[in-house]
């Protein structure tokens, strides 16, 4: 993975460049950001960019025992690099680009691939370099379906912390640098206290780097030993421009860019369920609460809760969607462009609900979507959510029916 491949984020790739340039880059990194931000890429694309050949060449320092990792840069044996990115044609970069570098480790959550056996990232190495070329915007969720876990927990146990201590212990192969690219540490239980002497006082030339999503999931004692860097979300042009680059159609480019609140793996789940009429569906569940009572939400919640937890989520980001453009449009008048169906029907939500009501409804869709993420029983969900939805909005009542 090069830099110049990932979507923008051109600021923390500056400053990742800036650090390794002039020794100032920590030998535990913390890479924090939301999903779809592109946290994992821009960790490979580091990764790739300390083992390449030309960009870091192993006669950067004439000392053989010199750190990269050193509190201040000494500038009578370092070789200035003159490339802001790895070159993606040295053997180095082929090895890494393709995941298989000898000095580049791996660590994310698992679960047990054979009965009576630990489970180890190692064992599902091959499924990981498949799903990073297909998926390299997928959350855990898509890699734990990826790798057939079902609706198992994927863990980073105390075995690959053993594991780990072992790969890191032994001396490179290839590179003057030992890497190793955990992903979603929040996985890894009070079993990653064992990481800490290690990541304290690593081996020379040892770079950790974390990718989390979750700061308050992660154990302090590993936080606080990281240099952390905040990775923003994509702004909605990146998206745009990313997905007109893909061939997409610019007008639903525009459209799903907008829904997709910059979160690129949301905006790919969108073009996939473009078809769908979440706009129908929409209506059919406002009007069984406004209008058409138990029996008609009873019918939409039990075929809502067979869309499967994906679709689920879909459902509500895009209903999240109508409601922010509702307010929206109240606020700034015509000074918003939208689709004539969204335009529509959110004048229809304005009437339905004021401000104040639309805002409770968002604050309840995140909470849903939220235990949608945690395997929440579907149908409870949706049954308390039908009800919450109507106390908020049983003082104003407007048929959206067509």
């Amino acid at each position: 993975m090069q830099f110049s491949k990932i979507i923008n984020q051109k600021e923390v790739k500056q400053q990742l460049v800036e650090l390794i340039q002039h020794n100032r880059l920590s030998h535990a990194l913390l890479f924090l950001g939301k999903e779809g931000s592109g946290t994992l890429s821009l960790a490979l694309a580091l990764a790739q960019y300390l083992t390449c050949e030309k960009a870091n060449p192993k006669s950067q320092t004439t000392n053989p025992n010199a750190s990269l990792f050193e509190e201040e840069p000494t500038t009578s044996n370092l070789k200035p690099q003159t490339s802001n990115d790895s070159c993606g044609i040295c053997p180095s970069c082929t090895k890494a680009n393709q995941l298989v570098h000898p000095d580049i480790h791996y660590s994310y959550p698992v679960v047990t691939k054979k009965s009576g056996t630990p489970p180890l990232s190692v064992d599902y190495i091959t499924e990981w370099r498949e799903f990073i070329n297909n998926y390299p915007y997928g959350n855990v969720y898509d890699w734990l379906q990826f790798i057939g876990a079902e609706n198992k927990q994927g863990n980073i146990t105390a075995n690959e912390c053993n594991d780990i201590i072992h790969k890191l212990s032994l001396k490179s192969f290839e590179s003057e640098y030992k890497i190793l690219i955990m992903w979603m540490p929040e996985h890894l239980g009070a079993e990653g206290n064992k990481l800490l002497k290690l990541i304290e006082e690593p081996p020379p030339n040892t770079l950790f780097i974390l990718i989390a999503e979750n700061e308050t999931l992660l154990l302090p004692t590993i936080v606080s030993r990281c240099q952390m860097i905040k990775i923003p979300m994509l702004e909605t042009t990146d998206i745009e421009s990313a997905l007109i680059d893909s061939k997409i159609d610019p007008a639903k480019a525009r459209q799903v860019a907008a829904t997709a609140e910059g979160n690129y793996r949301e905006a790919l789940q969108l073009l996939q369920h473009a078809e769908e009429d979440w706009q129908g569906i929409l209506r059919d569940w406002l009007n069984s609460i406004i209008k058409t009572g138990p029996i008609a939400q009873t019918k939409w919640v039990e075929e809502t809760s067979r869309l499967g937890r994906e679709k689920q989520k879909q459902f509500l980001r895009y209903f999240n969607h109508l409601l922010e453009q509702s307010i929206r449009s109240k606020i700034m008048g015509s000074n918003i462009h939208l689709p004539d169906n969204e335009k529509d029907f959110a004048d229809r939500l304005n009437r339905l609900a004021d401000i104040s009501q639309q805002q409770a409804i968002i604050e309840e869709l995140d909470r849903a979507s939220y235990y949608i993420e945690r395997n929440a029983n579907a149908k409870i969900l949706f049954h308390a959510l039908t009800i919450k939805l109507y106390h908020i909005i049983q003082d104003k009542i407007v048929f959206l029916a067509t």
